[in-house]
């Protein structure tokens, strides 16, 4: 790793989690930095030079303060969740580091989805119908009031809902049920989960960098097909709810008492405008969102984190570090996640059509390791991202969309 100067004046950071792109975006920063990551990253983080405490992310529990102690001892001035399994740890060392025990509590918040959504409520933010179930009864009780409260008639075709699991990013664990039948299929071991209406409308995705309680950038990330495909900017179709989004976000910074670092929440906006809030995680998008705002606008997303997370970042810092919303970025940078769409595969074949148009960038494909695919779950995970760059945000949406139709794995 390289071998710069620290900004003595600045904060010493610790990042919680493995992620390489984190790691080297850290390192070609003016911040002292050290990864708190499982003993399997011991050997590389020598090798590489890279300053190193190991900890395994196992449930928080009598042991978790000793993480704190060791940084605090260290010198360490803040950790920075990048995943989240490692949000309530980060909450955990924080209020020690720091000397607000709240931390912990807000940290809590942000991984349980049912709490979150009731603190959500009591801010005054508007939330689909949600409940917690124990069991399979729990769900088939909850499809048959929601389907009541809608005015269904006999025969009319239920309104889904949808099933999440309590502290999990995501898609993972996302199920949607229809009918009784479908609440069959549900492991007992999914449970207790997050029960949800569910809202019509356009979803959509936010990534704000928060400073001293202020939003020091807002990002707003288009899907195209929920679980496929992202791209920064926005069409100006979504970008026209800007001052509506960011008034949402305000609303969420003051009712979870966010004073810095960086949230990803994901709303739904309504055909009659309204906005509804899905959730809020404290720590870096899936689907490589961080990477397609540096191919978009040219900043470091990571290092925005780090700025924004560091007590001893000033305001002038933030001001001079993030590009003006829109208006500086150089393109428009989507990506697409590669599910196989036949059940027996044995060779990667990108498609022509993709390789050949001009916006496609690059791809993270690998061949197939077996040839039977198995059967998504829920939204499962795909198995590698394509990334395009173009200048027009209809092009990008239409091609995100048509890949989907095509076959990567034959």
């Amino acid at each position: 790793m390289s071998e710069h100067k620290y900004n003595p004046d600045k904060g010493y950071i610790a990042l919680l989690g493995w992620s390489l792109n984190a790691i080297e975006a850290a390192d070609k920063f003016d911040r002292r930095y050290v990864v708190v990551a499982p003993d399997w990253a011991e050997a590389y983080c020598k090798e590489h030079d890279i300053p190193y405490v190991p900890w395994n992310f196992e449930r928080l529990n009598d042991r978790s303060v000793e993480i704190a102690q060791t940084l605090k001892d260290m010198g360490v001035d803040v950790a920075i969740p990048l995943f989240e399994e490692t949000v309530e740890w980060a909450g955990a060392i924080n209020s020690v580091l720091m000397d607000k025990p709240r931390l912990f509590g807000q940290a809590m918040l942000l991984r349980d989805k049912a709490l979150m959504k009731r603190r959500a409520q009591l801010g005054g933010i508007r939330v689909g119908i949600f409940e917690e179930a124990h069991d399979k009864g729990d769900v088939i009780r909850f499809l048959k009031r929601v389907n009541q409260t809608l005015l269904k008639l006999d025969g009319d075709p239920n309104d889904p809902i949808h099933l999440k699991a309590f502290d999990k990013a995501g898609c993972l664990g996302h199920r949607v049920i229809r009918t009784p039948d479908e609440v069959d299929t549900i492991p007992e071991e999914e449970f207790p989960v997050l029960m949800e209406s569910h809202l019509d409308g356009w979803e959509f995705a936010v990534e704000a960098w928060i400073h001293n309680g202020k939003i020091a950038f807002l990002n707003i990330s288009e899907y195209v097909t929920l679980g496929y495909s992202v791209f920064v900017p926005a069409t100006p179709d979504l970008e026209k709810y800007r001052d509506q989004i960011r008034g949402e976000i305000e609303k969420l910074i003051k009712t979870f008492d966010i004073d810095f670092g960086f949230i990803h929440p994901e709303y739904f906006v309504t055909s009659d405008s309204t906005m509804y809030f899905g959730e809020v995680a404290y720590r870096p998008p899936g689907f490589k969102v961080f990477e397609l705002l540096e191919r978009a606008y040219g900043f470091n997303a990571y290092q925005g984190m780090i700025l924004t997370f560091d007590p001893k970042t000033t305001a002038e810092e933030v001001k001079n570090f993030f590009p003006k919303e829109v208006v500086d970025a150089k393109g428009y940078a989507g990506c697409f996640g590669v599910y196989p769409r036949r059940r027996v595969v044995s060779k990667l074949e990108i498609p022509e059509e993709t390789e050949n148009h001009e916006y496609f960038e690059s791809h993270e494909l690998t061949p197939p390791l077996e040839e039977t695919v198995t059967k998504r779950t829920a939204f499962g995970t795909h198995w590698g991202l394509i990334y395009f760059f173009g200048d027009d945000p209809y092009v990008m949406r239409d091609l995100l969309k048509h890949q989907e139709e095509l076959d990567f794995y034959v």
